[in-house]
């Protein structure tokens, strides 16, 4: 039988069941179900809908399959390669697992990934790859606003990547300044905030001021959109003064290093925001 993944607030293995128990009670919390579906060699996460909630290459399980969830990675554009192993990285939203995979099995350091829901955690273990804990790796049952606002990981986060869309992929659930403002408070000195947003729609620029608003006296950048319409916002707490020649230089290291990410491709699709 599979270990229960430690709680977000106690750190004992009873699987957070407790705290969303009480969550549940307080705000009579509803998840949705979770089930997968097989097109060629793509295997997609579904929350009850058809709207795709993840995906992975099954032949190439630990690599990022979709574009956006890739750009959510272009946080290595600003950190020493050689300092990656030494960070920790955060996902707020494990989704189909692919980015705490990758963050986990290709950049070797340490992984927490946040979750709410326990079947989306059992569903990533069953259909996704995703590995069982270990000295790296914590999957953690948690709601992401309570843990961004929490003390214990004050400071901690060098890459945090948050993608929190409901059910119907129709907008991130938690998208207010005081949220951002939490996230920014996990960050380390050197930390990057990617955040997943929808570009095509009208919410978006109310979300990108949200999070101008929140790491002011830091730096924003945003992607154009996907095809699908994903529009990826990186925020760094502190000032980053960086030029295209050398985004550029450090995103030829990453694709030597790292090959299924496209990271000279991000240095032409990045823009500064703030």
């Amino acid at each position: 039988m599979a270990r229960q993944p430690p709680c977000a607030f106690c750190g004992r293995r009873h699987g957070g069941l407790k705290h969303l128990q009480d969550m549940a009670t307080k705000k009579k919390l509803q998840l949705p179900e979770v089930n997968f579906s097989d097109y060629g060699d793509t295997r997609y996460l579904h929350l009850g809908t058809p709207w795709v909630q993840g995906s992975m290459n099954i032949e190439k399980p630990f690599d990022i399959d979709l574009e956006y969830v890739q750009r959510m990675m272009a946080g290595l554009l600003f950190v020493p390669i050689s300092e990656v192993p030494t960070q920790h990285a955060m996902q707020l939203g494990l989704g189909a697992a692919a980015l705490t995979k990758f963050c986990h099995k290709q950049l070797k350091c340490r992984t927490t990934a946040i979750e709410i829901n326990p079947q989306v955690i059992a569903a990533c273990r069953l259909w996704f790859k995703l590995p069982a804990d270990d000295e790296r790796l914590s999957v953690v049952l948690g709601d992401a606003r309570e843990v961004a606002a929490h003390e214990h990981w004050r400071h901690q986060v060098d890459h945090l990547h948050v993608d929190l869309y409901d059910h119907q992929a129709a907008a991130p659930v938690l998208d207010s300044p005081e949220f951002y403002a939490d996230c920014r408070r996990l960050l380390t000195d050197v930390g990057v905030m990617a955040v997943n947003l929808f570009g095509r729609s009208h919410r978006f620029e109310r979300s990108l001021s949200h999070i101008v608003q929140a790491f002011e006296g830091g730096g924003v950048w945003a992607f154009k959109p996907t095809r699908e319409g994903n529009a990826v916002v990186l925020a760094t707490a502190a000032p980053r003064s960086v030029t295209r020649e050398q985004w550029q230089d450090q995103a030829e290291q990453i694709e030597r290093l790292w090959p299924a990410l496209p990271a000279t491709r991000w240095v032409k699709a990045l823009s500064v925001v703030s």
